[in-house]
């Protein structure tokens, strides 16, 4: 039976369990759709953190709580005259604070070195929806939807969500969702590339569970490897990107996971990876 360790997360709005090399990640304010507040975010940035430097987690899986996943920012609370200390600060004060936060937390989730995983058991939407995009794989319930949301309130975005977006489903289709903030049902996601699988609700955290699991028990450093190529993919040329790829293979021939993938394969059968 496998060991479950419960992580003391600093608040009861976010919850994180490693289990089989993966840390579960849950953000809990379901009564507010999971919307992000002064307690769970910088939990949140932390867990990020801590996970993704932790040995023995392989894979960061990361969920919302009841039927959202987030609803992003609490709409409520966005006024800065409702803040004392935000309406104390200056434009290029606000600028860097915010700046900050991004840097935290959704550039801290592309930057974790480790298979991420987005289950999106109902909406997620503007900085939720950047948050599920910063993940490599988002798996989405049927009853899901996302939205960017950031019309509806009179602001263009943050957390990236522009970049994020494009890079997922095209300038024309980022330019159609930013400028209407629609609803976009899950298997419509599904088809234009913003979610890679669509699954009954009721399966969603097994299935998510699962291939997070696989992707925990896999070679550490070759799925290291393999987001710095793909990230490199956006930023390089052909020849560049090539030429990167072949260093980080030839260092790869010469680990312990790579020997034991060979005679895994000769052997027929399961290899056991110890990040070697």
């Amino acid at each position: 039976m496998a060991t479950e360790i419960t992580i003391d997360t600093g608040t009861d709005e976010l919850l994180c369990i490693i289990r089989d090399r993966v840390a579960v990640i849950t953000l809990n304010r379901p009564q507010f759709r999971n919307a992000m507040s002064d307690a769970l975010t910088p939990a949140l940035r932390s867990m990020i953190k801590a996970c993704g430097e932790n040995p023995d987690v392989g894979a960061l899986l990361l969920t919302g709580a009841g039927t959202a996943f987030c609803a992003g920012g609490d709409v409520k609370g966005m006024g800065a005259h409702r803040d004392p200390k935000r309406l104390a600060m200056s434009y290029n004060e606000k600028v860097a604070d915010l700046q900050e936060r991004q840097r935290l937390l959704t550039g801290a989730l592309a930057s974790v070195r480790k298979p991420t995983i987005a289950a999106l058991p109902g909406p997620a939407v503007g900085a939720g929806l950047a948050l599920a995009m910063a993940c490599d794989i988002r798996i989405a319930a049927e009853s899901a939807f996302v939205s960017t949301g950031y019309l509806r309130v009179a602001l263009s975005g943050d957390y990236g969500i522009a970049w994020l977006l494009t890079r997922l489903v095209g300038t024309s289709r980022a330019r159609e969702l930013m400028f209407t903030a629609d609803k976009v049902e899950a298997r419509r996601a599904e088809a234009i590339g913003l979610v890679n699988r669509v699954v009954p609700d009721a399966e969603l955290q097994q299935a998510a569970f699962e291939l997070a699991r696989t992707m925990a028990e896999g070679p550490t450093l070759a799925l290291r490897y393999m987001k710095d190529n793909l990230d490199e993919a956006l930023l390089f040329d052909f020849a560049t990107a090539r030429d990167h790829e072949a260093e980080r293979l030839v260092r790869l021939t010469t680990t312990a996971d790579h020997r034991e993938a060979v005679q895994a394969f000769i052997d027929k059968r399961k290899p056991v990876f110890t990040g070697g």
